[in-house]
């Protein structure tokens, strides 16, 4: 903003400057950003901040953020993970079984919901409950942990 659109202008000639004579236009009278929280602004803290002060919970040094991460899939999904080509040709194939990686798809775990076709598969995971593992082994498949 320029010189001459501010409020001083207008208060040339004016002794406080529109500060009051008595109050005084000092610095920073009450002191400087949250200072007094505790002590003279202890009333304004309480009322729009409670809570502000203080601990609570404990402490967790070195917290890994993705440490309790766990994607899961179920059973009935598993197969959709693989393209659909894929399970026509090992239907008519039942020597072989495919490899279906849950990993790869961004699963950790297998839960045991849903029916499995009784088609023979090899599924890898980093962990499977039992339903899952007694479903996938019904269905002629075997259940592989992988780290």
């Amino acid at each position: 903003m320029t010189a001459r659109f501010k409020k001083n202008r207008g208060m040339r000639g004016h002794v406080s400057a529109g500060h009051g004579r008595i109050g005084k236009h000092r610095k920073h009278p009450s002191g400087c950003g949250n200072a007094g929280g505790q002590h003279h602004h202890r009333i304004f803290m309480d009322k729009y901040h409670p809570g502000w002060f203080g601990k609570v919970g404990m402490r967790n040094f070195h917290l890994i953020k993705h440490g309790k991460v766990c994607p899961t899939i179920n059973v009935e999904r598993i197969w959709s993970l693989v393209s659909q080509e894929t399970r026509e040709k090992f239907a008519k194939e039942k020597s072989k079984a495919p490899v279906i990686d849950v990993t790869k798809a961004g699963y950790f775990k297998v839960l045991g919901k849903g029916k499995l076709p009784e088609q023979p598969v090899i599924v890898k995971a980093r962990y499977f409950t039992k339903e899952a593992e007694t479903k996938i082994k019904e269905a002629g498949g075997v259940c592989v942990l992988s780290a």
